[in-house]
């Protein structure tokens, strides 16, 4: 089976095309390659894997077969190229290529070490959703039900692009719906450019500005939790249920919201411990209805995970 043709996601070989800072800890890597012409994208905070180049080098090299990702499991961690999880910002698939934007930490990990010091025509790979299969892509989670009267946004740097994403979509609506996001970031200038209407609150929280009780990372974003203006359709007419803890060293929290009703939307998503409180904040001591928040860890503070 050629998973270019039958699978969900398939790989695609690009290389870089051009990188272009957006603030001090953001930039944004534009990908090019005939093969981005396949390529999909379904909401905003659609996620992909992209492999990267080795630590000696050797570029990535994820064969283009349906079973690519056992292939790749069972090879031993040490060979493995590394892969991580990125969200596609902006896919212009007529012109082959695709927006990705990296949240820069230094040296730190093969990511971002790649993001700094690559150039043009470098090569990495990319899995992806597939345009040629019509079976249901998945690989994301904003699904807000048709005509949802109110969405709360809480985000960090890693999840920023998405969220904004977001907003992007609320604003072409013919009616957006009332929005508050609250974006934790950690500098003033990674304030970056957002569309805006009358029912929209947003609030940059950043890190440097926070007095020193609320500079831990996370710490703003549990802070936006507990003071969300929420509306009476956001809370459960039931207890509180029983949350299993959840131990966000070995796994990441990843609770999935329903569309059943359009009063209330949320999408939380950054650090795991900060997603994980935020959990607990809102579903056991405000009393939100749990099915109506998405909830997401996408990367653990000082663990490294593929």
């Amino acid at each position: 089976m050629d998973a270019r043709v039958e699978t969900p996601y398939r790989i695609f070989d690009v290389t870089l095309g051009r990188r272009t800072i957006l603030s001090p800890n953001m930039a944004r890597l534009t990908f090019v390659g005939p093969q981005v012409r396949q390529m999909a994208t379904l909401a905003p905070d659609q996620r992909i894997k992209i492999f990267f180049p080795s630590p000696n080098g050797l570029p990535p090299a994820i064969p283009h077969r349906a079973d690519w990702y056992d292939l790749y499991k069972s090879t031993p961690v040490k060979d493995r190229a590394p892969m991580r999880t990125y969200t596609i910002r902006y896919l212009r698939a007529d012109e082959c290529e695709v927006d990705i934007d990296f949240v820069l930490h230094g040296d730190n990990g093969p990511a971002s070490r790649w993001a700094g010091a690559a150039n043009p025509g470098d090569p990495v790979q990319i899995s992806a959703p597939n345009r040629a299969h019509h079976g249901g892509n998945q690989g994301y989670e904003w699904k807000p039900p048709a005509g949802v009267r109110n969405v709360l946004l809480i985000a960090d740097l890693t999840a920023v692009p998405a969220a904004i994403g977001v907003l992007e979509e609320l604003a072409g609506l013919s009616a957006p719906p009332v929005t508050q996001a609250f974006f934790e970031i950690p500098e003033p200038d990674d304030r970056l450019p957002v569309p805006v209407w009358e029912g929209l609150s947003l609030h940059w929280m950043v890190q440097l500005e926070a007095a020193a009780e609320h500079r831990a990372y996370g710490a703003l974003m549990i802070d936006a939790a507990a003071r969300a203006n929420l509306p009476q359709g956001a809370f459960s007419t039931e207890a509180p249920p029983d949350l299993p803890e959840i131990d966000v060293d070995t796994v990441l929290p990843w609770d999935r919201a329903d569309t059943k009703s359009d009063s209330f939307y949320g999408w939380v998503a950054g650090e795991s411990d900060a997603v994980r409180r935020i959990r607990n904040l809102l579903v056991k001591e405000r009393g939100v209805e749990r099915t109506l928040v998405n909830l997401m860890g996408y990367w653990r503070h000082g663990r490294v995970r593929d």
